[in-house]
């Protein structure tokens, strides 16, 4: 079992957003480091670019940070997007979410800190925490 986190999109948002009151408790959680998908940073692109309106520049320095601070990306395959889609069909997640879910299971991660999860649910050896609930 990987005693390292896995970290959904919404975390590694959030720790650089500095105008979210969340923004403290996710930058502590990407500093202790953990684990990543190549789904996260494309998703954490595209929030940053279309929502939050930032240039690419930096976006490319935030990209930098999460690749010295977390291990190397969980690459998206045929074989994850195959576990996926068993995911979402058992637990009726979006495919979206049960990438993240396959990821972090193929990663033989035990937590999961997501804010878009059920907290507390168990999907194999994986609980997912909302970081955020006090």
């Amino acid at each position: 079992m990987n005693a390292k986190p896995f970290l959904d999109t919404n975390i590694v948002v959030y720790a650089f957003s500095s105008n979210d009151p969340r923004n403290g408790r996710a930058e502590a959680l990407l500093a202790a480091g953990g684990i990543i998908s190549v789904q996260v940073l494309n998703e954490f692109v595209n929030v940053s670019r279309r929502k939050q309106g930032r240039g690419w520049d930096e976006v490319h320095d935030a990209l930098g940070v999460m690749k010295v601070l977390l291990d190397p990306p969980q690459p998206l395959t045929v074989e994850l997007h195959e576990a996926a889609v068993k995911i979402a069909r058992d637990y009726g997640f979006s495919i979206y979410d049960s990438l993240i879910v396959a990821a972090a299971l193929r990663a033989d991660c035990s937590i999961l800190y997501s804010e878009d999860l059920q907290h507390g649910q168990i999907i194999e050896q994986l609980t997912v925490q909302n970081p955020f609930v006090e």
